[in-house]
């Protein structure tokens, strides 16, 4: 390659989707590292992942109960917004 002068194409790893610096109002720790749960829908944790198509990014936000380990909703969105974690 070299002889050649020729060079890889590199991929970028990782897209930032987190806004560290803003103005916002953080969330309080209700759980302080306790996932456990004595009784159903007393507990709800929720996360938002991301994942590669071909097509792009696809966002995914999933909501857990604690008690049962199971999922109580989720939604996918092609943009990451408020609206994907509120419906």
């Amino acid at each position: 390659m070299r002889l050649h002068l020729m060079q890889p194409k590199r991929r970028r790893r990782y897209k930032t989707t987190t806004q560290s610096k803003h103005s916002y109002p953080l969330a309080t720790n209700e759980l302080n590292r306790d996932f456990s749960a004595d009784a159903p829908n007393r507990k709800w944790v929720a996360d938002i992942t991301y994942v590669p198509t071909r097509e792009g990014w696809l966002y995914l936000a999933v909501i857990m109960d604690l008690f049962s380990r199971k999922i109580a909703g989720w939604a996918m969105d092609r943009k990451i917004t408020s609206e994907l974690t509120a419906t």
